[in-house]
C-alpha cells in the first residue's frame, strides 16, 4: 500500500488533471502492488516489465535472428517469460538496449502504471528516451505518465466515475475478465478511498 507522502503525490496530479485520486491510486496499486522503485545498481529505478514479442516486432531481420538466439525475443507472445525479479528484469531489458535501444524500450512497460515505452509519441514526449529519462526521474514522474495515458485514450470519465469494466478492458484487454481485473479496481478503490479527500470534478478542466 502507499504510504501518505506517495498518497500526497497521487493527490496532486488528481488536482492537476481533474482525475479522481483514490481511482488513481487503485489503478497503481494493482499493476505495481503499492511498490514505487526498486534498487538497481545503487539508484531507485521504476517497476518494469519486457515483452519479448513487442521487441520481437520492433526489429530488423539480422536484429531479430540476435535476439532470438539469445532469447530475448520471439513472435510468440508469453514466448519470452519476465524474470521474478526486478533485478533480472532490468538486467533482461539491459541486454535487449545492446541490441536496439529503442525498440527495447517501447517494448517495456514503465513504473507504477505499467505504461508502454511505445506510447511515447502519442503521449507528448519528444522520443522513447525522453519518456524513459522522465519516468526514471521520480515517481511524481511515474504518475504523469499514468495520468497521460488515461487521459489520452479518453478515460477520464470512466475513471472518475469508476466504471471498473471499461477501465480494465483498455487497461488489461479484452480477457479482463479471467484475471478478474475489474474486481481488483474495485477492491484497490475501496481501500484508497478512505484515505483522500472527496473528490470532486472541475467543469473548468473538463472543458
Amino acid at each position: 500500500m502507499f504510504d501518505a507522502d506517495i498518497r500526497e503525490l497521487f493527490l496532486k496530479a488528481g488536482h492537476e488533471h481533474n482525475l479522481d485520486a483514490a481511482a488513481l491510486a487503485a489503478i497503481a496499486q494493482t499493476e505495481s502492488g503499492g511498490i514505487t522503485t526498486t534498487r538497481i545498481n545503487g539508484r531507485d529505478e521504476p517497476l518494469i516489465r519486457f515483452e519479448g514479442h513487442y521487441f520481437d516486432k520492433r526489429l530488423s531481420p539480422a536484429d531479430q535472428a540476435q535476439a532470438r538466439a539469445l532469447k530475448l525475443s520471439s513472435p510468440k507472445a508469453g514466448a519470452i517469460r519476465n524474470p521474478a525479479t526486478q533485478a533480472a528484469r532490468w538486467k533482461l531489458l539491459q541486454q535487449a538496449t545492446q541490441i536496439n535501444r529503442d525498440a527495447a524500450y517501447e517494448s517495456t512497460s514503465w513504473g507504477i502504471g505499467q505504461v508502454m515505452g511505445a506510447n511515447w509519441h502519442w503521449l507528448g514526449y519528444a522520443s522513447v528516451s525522453d519518456m524513459v529519462d522522465t519516468v526514471c526521474s521520480s515517481v511524481q514522474q511515474q504518475i504523469e505518465l499514468m495520468s497521460r495515458f488515461l487521459i489520452y485514450s479518453n478515460l477520464r470519465d470512466a475513471l472518475n466515475n469508476h466504471e471498473w469494466q471499461k477501465i480494465a478492458y483498455n487497461y488489461n484487454g479484452p480477457l479482463y475478465a479471467k484475471n478478474q481485473y475489474d474486481r481488483k479496481l474495485a477492491q484497490a478503490y475501496a481501500l484508497y478511498q478512505p484515505l483522500f479527500p472527496p473528490f470532486s470534478p472541475s467543469a473548468l478542466l473538463r472543458a
